[in-house]
């Protein structure tokens, strides 16, 4: 068996995979980094909530689970920039109601309390409740690709062939 430097070949792979196994061990104590690329952590509780009061789970998953959150998150960082100072106002004004109303953040509440704090937002026209309604919507039937409908949770729920994307079409196998 030949010789490395005065290492046979089983001491220099142990040592090898103890030192990944170390790395990893280093790695799992690591800081992770932030999960939201716009949101804090506070406004991605808020986000979720809101989301599953518009799309609830049934008898599918609901916006929260099928990713809706994640979907206006990147969109926020990406083709809806425009939209970031709307979503630090409305989010601070969600909670800003459900303090005024009920004494607490909006996640604190109870889903009958949230959802009164969407019907009083929703009956002063704002803005932000129009957005978000239609950022929800886009994120649950909307392609997976771009961050929503996690599975094609929607289009499952609507019995809806996954639709092809370009250059990628599924075949299925039939036996003859």
């Amino acid at each position: 068996m030949p010789k490395w430097n005065g290492f046979g070949r089983r001491k220099f792979l142990g040592m090898g995979l103890a030192a990944s196994g170390a790395a990893t061990l280093v790695s799992c104590g690591r800081v992770k980094g932030p999960s939201w690329r716009f949101f804090t952590d506070d406004q991605s509780l808020t986000i979720q909530a809101i989301c599953e009061q518009l799309i609830p789970p049934g008898r599918g998953p609901g916006a929260a689970e099928a990713g809706v959150p994640n979907y206006i998150d990147r969109q926020l960082t990406l083709h809806l920039k425009r939209h970031q100072q709307a979503y630090r106002q409305g989010l601070a004004t969600v909670d800003n109601l459900s303090r005024q109303r009920f004494g607490g953040r909006f996640v604190q509440l109870s889903w009958v309390q949230q959802t009164q704090v969407l019907m009083d937002l929703e009956k002063r026209a704002t803005p932000f409740f129009n957005l978000i309604v239609a950022h929800t919507m886009q994120g649950f039937y909307g392609d997976p690709r771009h961050g929503g409908n996690r599975d094609g949770a929607s289009w499952k729920m609507l019995g809806l062939p996954f639709p092809p994307v370009r250059g990628r079409i599924k075949y299925e196998s039939k036996a003859s």
